[in-house]
């Protein structure tokens, strides 16, 4: 494990107590209620259009993040794994399922390599929003990726767009620039990378991926500038401000992407 990965792995091991106020028991029972209610809704269209009835498919969670998306496909019935770097944010994840009786893996390993998760074992694999930045070699990442997919196997990300980085995305007063859309980094102490659309979908590609289908979305409701546990008590006039482009220029431009890709079949 090189120096970068090491100060990734410490950071969100030290991150994972603030995280768990993601894992809640109000929170969790709210998706075992309603388990899709947590993805938005074109999240929810994308599942059922590509990966379809979850029950008995082999789903790969990179970057467990608050475990909240492998809850929910476990909930779909899935056989869930779970990867991070962070021990500790498996750990309170794995706290949770054991909780609940759930029966879900839980690896510790690098999303560029994958190197503990077996090769053509799952249906589907998930990275969700805020782990792309991360990622210092995203041809090795989506390598890994290809690898360990059956074939005809779904691929899935959804993270921030990559027009957002350019402008400084939390001033919803005015359009400020911040750097070049081709500047993709490495940035600050953790050397983190803004990709662009091209990097994304070139590496795709090229690693034996096809490309099947691109979402580009507004914020949802609620969420992106304002934290999701407030929002329900702001104004509902203050609120409606964030998602309305005459009052937030930046909510002109979409601010999340989703990319879905399929595992060719040599």
């Amino acid at each position: 494990m090189d120096s970068r990965t090491i100060k990734i792995k410490e950071k969100w091991d030290k991150l994972s107590d603030d995280w768990n106020r993601f894992r809640t028991e109000p929170i969790i029972e709210k998706i075992i209620n309603e388990p899709y209610s947590y993805f938005r809704a074109e999240l929810q269209a994308l599942f059922k259009r590509f990966v379809g009835d979850f029950a008995d498919k082999n789903v790969l969670v990179i970057g467990s993040g608050s475990g909240r998306a492998a809850f929910v496909f476990h909930l779909l019935g899935a056989k869930v794994t779970v990867s991070d770097l962070s021990e500790k944010q498996l750990e309170y994840s794995a706290e949770v399922a054991k909780r609940h009786n759930w029966d879900m893996d839980f690896i510790c390993d690098d999303a560029v390599t994958l190197s503990k998760i077996e090769p053509d074992k799952y249906d589907f694999v998930y990275i969700p929003n805020g782990v792309m930045f991360w990622i210092k070699d995203l041809q090795s990442m989506y390598a890994s990726v290809r690898r360990v997919l059956k074939d005809d196997g779904i691929y899935m990300m959804y993270d921030m767009h990559p027009f957002m980085p350019p402008f400084e995305f939390d001033n919803t007063e005015k359009l400020v620039f911040k750097k070049d859309y081709d500047a993709v980094g490495p940035f600050g102490d953790m050397e983190v990378y803004n990709w662009r659309m091209q990097d994304f979908l070139n590496s795709m590609v090229s690693s034996g991926l096809n490309f099947v289908h691109m979402e580009e979305m507004k914020a949802a409701y609620g969420t992106f500038w304002v934290d999701e546990d407030k929002a329900d008590d702001m104004p509902k006039d203050e609120l409606a401000k964030f998602y309305d482009s005459k009052t937030n220029p930046i909510y002109a431009l979409p601010q999340c992407l989703s990319i879905v890709a399929r595992k060719s079949i040599v």
